[in-house]
């Protein structure tokens, strides 16, 4: 039996990802939606102060509204020397939210003047399941590596064409998905909260 699970999200390369992601963990499972199959829904302001809080507020909303299980995640680019910046406010760093070309070229613009071995990053994601009768679970994947000096690549979205993941000299634009997944904070973060996800929608029959 396949189960419904709404992705809270209108981000289409996020839901290629995880669609990919749950498809190898559970295939012929789960049909993954995003939101725009429900256009009576509102896009969820991210109030909270840590991936966890933004995560949990977009998925428990979207569960409620649609009477479906929700997952959701939040997740950024860490600098380490703009003391942890982008992070929550990645989508929208340079003003729009979504701009991912503005938002990276306002980080290199930051980080002109710092060398090499100063360029240490990593991406967080906060993956959350919710249930409409409230019930959670959430899971964290952390991705480390640097930021290039210049955009590279052609696979990906957001910041990947930037980010050199640790011991790695191509971006994770470079990688092609399945490379990706298995090192990605995002893949990990879906790995460790998949066997909870499979679990709720097997009981809920």
């Amino acid at each position: 039996m396949k189960h419904t699970l709404v992705l809270a999200t209108r981000n289409n390369g996020k839901i290629v990802e995880f669609r990919r992601i749950l498809d190898s963990l559970a295939p012929g499972e789960i049909d993954l939606v995003g939101v725009d199959q429900f256009p009576d829904l509102i896009d969820v302001e991210e109030t909270g102060k840590t991936f966890e809080e933004n995560a949990l507020l977009k998925a428990h909303y979207t569960a409620r509204a649609t009477g479906l299980p929700a997952i959701s995640d939040d997740s950024g680019l860490c600098v380490d020397a703009l003391n942890g910046d982008p992070g929550i406010y990645s989508a929208r760093w340079a003003g729009v939210h979504g701009d991912d070309k503005a938002n990276l070229e306002k980080i290199l613009e930051q980080l002109m003047q710092v060398p090499d071995e100063n360029r240490g990053a990593h991406f967080t994601c906060v993956a959350a399941l919710a249930l409409p009768d409230g019930q959670q679970h959430v899971a964290e994947g952390v991705f480390q590596g640097r930021i290039l000096h210049a955009p590279i690549g052609e696979h990906g979205f957001g910041y990947d064409p930037i980010f050199a993941p640790l011991g790695m000299s191509i971006s994770s634009a470079q990688m092609n998905a399945s490379e990706k997944d298995s090192i990605s904070h995002r893949g990990k973060a879906l790995r460790e909260i998949a066997p909870h996800v499979i679990q709720m929608l097997r009981t809920l029959g």
